[in-house]
């Protein structure tokens, strides 16, 4: 992982996710705000077992003020790191474009999954190869903001 430039948050040692996350954080939020034309946001989340604060960006939706995003890993059999570490640690900081604002994580019931499930592959339509390439149910998590 690699530390933001004030050194407070590891950045995800993927390499595009870590220039994307880059970008949107120096630009203030006016750059790297999209994914191949889906809402990006960047979330920075505390690591269950260091502590430490990591940050990834994420495609989103929205549900009313509410922010919703897919713990898809790709369609991976496993989890993504950062929804592990939400389950054990909620409070998370969102930026979503220009603004900087703390949220608290909670994975959706699956009929709250099968309700906003529709709006989420609007925004990007690979979540449902995802979901039909692994035997595990992809979470669906609201983040809602506390300010």
């Amino acid at each position: 992982m690699m530390a933001d430039t004030d050194g407070s948050v590891k950045i995800s040692p993927v390499r595009w996710v870590a220039e994307q996350a880059r970008l949107y954080e120096e630009s203030g939020g006016t750059r790297g705000t999209d994914m191949r034309g889906s809402p990006c946001l960047l979330l920075d989340y505390v690591g269950r077992r260091s502590g430490d604060w990591h940050r990834t960006v994420l495609i989103y939706g929205h549900d009313g003020d509410d922010y919703l995003i897919v713990a898809s890993n790709g369609g991976a059999t496993d989890h993504p790191l950062w929804y592990k570490n939400l389950l054990e640690h909620p409070r998370v900081r969102l930026r979503v474009g220009t603004r900087r604002f703390e949220a608290e994580a909670e994975t959706l019931s699956p009929e709250e999954k099968r309700r906003v499930w529709p709006h989420l592959l609007e925004i990007y339509p690979p979540y449902q190869d995802y979901q039909d390439r692994t035997d595990r149910d992809i979470p669906v998590v609201r983040l809602r903001p506390l300010t």
